[in-house]
């Protein structure tokens, strides 16, 4: 899955994201904090939707 496809999201979400420069797209998905891990990961398969005027991305650890 590239930063630029977006799967799963809902149509605020898409909205959001689509005016999001790919250089901070990828800054967002390689700087998250995985409970398991105890470090920072890349999320991967991700989906987004908007809670409380927010963009909220979910995903799944890379490693």
């Amino acid at each position: 899955m590239t930063i630029e496809s977006i799967p799963e999201f809902t149509a605020p979400a898409a909205k959001i994201w689509a005016v999001i420069p790919s250089d901070t797209k990828k800054l967002l998905l390689s700087n998250v904090w995985c409970r398991k891990c105890c470090h920072e990961v890349t999320s991967a398969n991700f989906s987004g939707t908007v809670k409380t005027g927010d963009l909220l991305l979910v995903g799944l650890c890379r490693e």
